[in-house]
């Protein structure tokens, strides 16, 4: 496996800066954001280290010889939208963007694209479900058309009163990934894989990670924790962030090593990205640098040196 980290928490950094960092704290990967220039529309997102919508052929053979040089490779490119949202011209506008990154991956040589399959937050998953084949048929066959393999992330994006009840994110359970890969067996077609987001749901990640491992393409480090008291108070149908907070691998609830032992198990080979959204190492870039170093020196007891 290769440690790396998600870039979306260095805003403040260039490309150029994001490399040297990555290099200096012997990171071997970076997940490289890919929004559209402007302003982000929640926290985390919003960020533009490659911007996909201008990238040369010559340009990406620059950024591919930046990260040569710094020795650092590029786990994937991140953009996480909501392709499905209810507003048509908003959810096209996403999957506009969605097929420039994969262009960009292409020109990159990079393998992996990773995002949100989306989802209308209020309907049903069975109501939401012709839509989704109707969306992501053709944007996993132009993912394959361009040798490029489609990561979906499994956060629910049900967080915030706006997300609610349903979420904005489709790809949240096994049952609704079996179902997926079911309609849309496709081999370009699989995972982002983060255990935090099941920790919350009470979902056995381990036991996810068994049976997914052929559909796990990349992977996130979030860790979370789930505080029983204030479950014991709001209940299981509050919003989750009411009972559960983000934080740094090793701070939560997720037992790191089990996980990496599945996943060795399992043979992935593939990245294991920082992603630092702890509030707790928030206030600075000094701290979100911190972060990323302290995660690091935790992982890297469960990874080869």
């Amino acid at each position: 496996m290769k440690l790396g980290f998600v870039s979306a928490i260095l805003p403040d950094l260039s490309l150029d800066e994001v490399f040297q960092f990555a290099s200096s704290e012997r990171f071997s990967c970076v997940e490289l954001m890919c929004w559209p220039k402007g302003k982000a529309e929640r926290r985390y997102a919003g960020v533009t280290h490659i911007d996909v919508a201008s990238l040369t052929p010559d340009d990406a053979a620059r950024i591919t010889e930046k990260a040569a040089s710094a020795g650092v490779a590029i786990s994937g490119l991140g953009y996480y939208p909501n392709p499905l949202a209810p507003n048509l011209e908003e959810a096209q506008v996403y999957i506009d963007h969605l097929r420039k990154v994969i262009v960009a991956a292409k020109h990159l040589g990079v393998g992996v694209v990773n995002t949100f399959i989306g989802r209308d937050w209020t309907r049903s998953v069975d109501e939401n479900w012709p839509r989704f084949l109707e969306v992501w048929r053709p944007l996993v066959r132009f993912a394959a058309d361009h040798g490029i393999r489609i990561a979906i992330e499994n956060c629910p994006m049900l967080f915030t009163r706006d997300e609610w009840p349903g979420g904005k994110n489709l790809a949240t359970t096994p049952a609704i990934w079996r179902r997926m890969f079911n309609d849309i067996p496709d081999g370009n077609f699989g995972l982002n894989f983060d255990p935090s987001h099941l920790v919350w749901q009470r979902i056995d990640y381990v036991r996810a990670v068994r049976e997914f491992a052929g559909r796990i393409f990349h992977a996130h480090a979030k860790d979370a924790r789930v505080d029983q008291h204030r479950l014991d108070e709001v209940g299981i149908l509050a919003e989750p962030l009411q009972f559960h907070t983000p934080k740094l691998p090793g701070l939560g609830d997720v037992d790191w090593g089990r996980l990496i032992s599945a996943l060795t198990d399992a043979g992935y080979q593939g990245p294991i990205c920082v992603e630092v959204e702890d509030r707790a190492y928030e206030g600075s870039l000094e701290n979100r640098k911190a972060a990323l170093r302290q995660s690091a020196v935790y992982l890297r007891q469960f990874l080869p040196a």
